[in-house]
Order: structure tokens, then C-alpha cells, then sequence
């Protein structure tokens, strides 16, 4: 089967975050992302990617911050509540029926009952015609520690992290399962090498 370039998304799952922001006049907004992806072990940078024309953006633009909640299976009526293109003047945790939850290193708050927290502020934007990257820093990153072990290990299974597979007109909500297999990572190198 070939595929339209346009449709490299239908091949990958892919995560699926909650944003939450603040605009200048302190009002909440939370959007669906699923273009979000850490940059790089072990950088504490996490890269978005933004349509020209959206709230979060805006509000990330004008306030510096931003928090990328992660939600469980159960949020999902939330993310499409989210998912609408309200007005920027609408409060969409109360839209949501989501509580706020006080964010340690930004004013942003996040959105109680998520698996994880990462409050960002923002380092770089690379503007393009249709769309923009936003860099972000991760300044405070936590998670509930009823689905995380002493490392920092997600029990995904208990979890239950929402992801997302698109089709062509709609899109199925999914979860990561576990394969079978464990590897660490060691064993990427060749004996006596380190990689690169």
C-alpha cells in the first residue's frame, strides 16, 4: 500500500498530552497535543509543534510557560472536551469539568488527576509559514506516585497513558501494552564500545 507524504501520521502512534496555559489575563486554556516529543538523552528539553494560529501558542508566546499534563485512559471524554476550538476567553478547565492543580516552578497551573506533570518555560521559537516549534525547558517535573517506582519508571499497564492513532477522518484512542520483552540499554553497544 502507498501512502500520501501527508498521511506519515497514520503510521505512528503517537502520545497524547494535555497543555495547559495562561493568557495574559490569567485566563486557563488546555489543548490536546500530540506533536510533542523529549529532545534527547539526557536534556531536560521537550520539543511542540504548533499550528500558527492557537491559544496555547499565543499563550506560550506572551506568558513563557506552559505545563504538559500527561492523562490517563479515563480523561479521554476531557481531551475531546479540550480538543474544541472555544474562544479565547473561555475557561476550558471549567469547560472540561478539570481541576487545576498548583504548579511548583510556574504560575501555569496543571491538570489534577494526570500520571505526570512537566512545568516548562520556553526557550526558542522556530517560526515557519504554517507552523511553529516551540522549545520548552522542563523546570519542575513530577509524577503521581501511585504508577512510578523510586527510579522513575511508569507501570504503563496499571497507568494506562492515552495515545492515539489517526486515520483519515477520525482517530482511535489507544494504550501502550507491554511486548514481552525488557532490554536495557546496554545492550545497543557492541562489546568494549560506548556507542555513538
Amino acid at each position: 500500500m502507498i501512502l500520501a507524504p501527508r498521511q506519515r501520521e497514520h503510521i505512528l502512534p503517537l502520545p497524547v498530552v494535555l497543555i495547559s496555559t495562561l493568557s495574559e489575563d490569567g485566563v486557563r486554556n488546555i489543548a490536546p497535543w500530540s506533536n510533542i516529543t523529549p529532545i534527547l538523552r539526557p536534556l531536560d528539553d521537550i520539543l511542540l509543534a504548533s499550528w500558527i494560529k492557537r491559544d496555547t501558542l499565543d499563550n506560550i508566546r506572551k506568558t513563557g510557560e506552559f505545563v504538559v499534563n500527561v492523562p490517563p485512559v479515563r480523561m479521554v471524554e476531557a481531551v475531546m472536551i479540550c480538543s474544541k476550538n472555544f474562544p479565547p476567553e473561555v475557561d476550558e478547565f471549567e469547560q472540561a469539568g478539570l481541576e487545576p492543580r498548583p504548579s511548583r516552578k510556574v504560575k501555569v497551573p496543571g491538570v489534577e488527576g494526570c500520571l505526570a506533570w512537566a512545568e516548562c518555560t520556553l526557550v526558542e521559537e522556530i517560526s515557519r509559514k504554517h507552523y511553529s516549534l516551540v522549545i520548552g525547558k522542563v523546570v519542575h517535573l513530577e509524577a503521581n506516585d501511585d504508577f512510578f517506582n523510586e527510579a522513575g519508571e511508569m507501570d504503563f499497564e496499571r497507568a494506562t497513558p492515552l495515545t492515539v492513532m489517526l486515520g483519515e477522518k477520525g482517530m482511535w484512542f489507544t494504550r501502550p501494552v507491554f511486548a514481552g520483552r525488557y532490554a536495557s540499554y546496554a545492550e545497543m553497544f557492541l562489546s568494549g564500545q560506548n556507542g555513538g
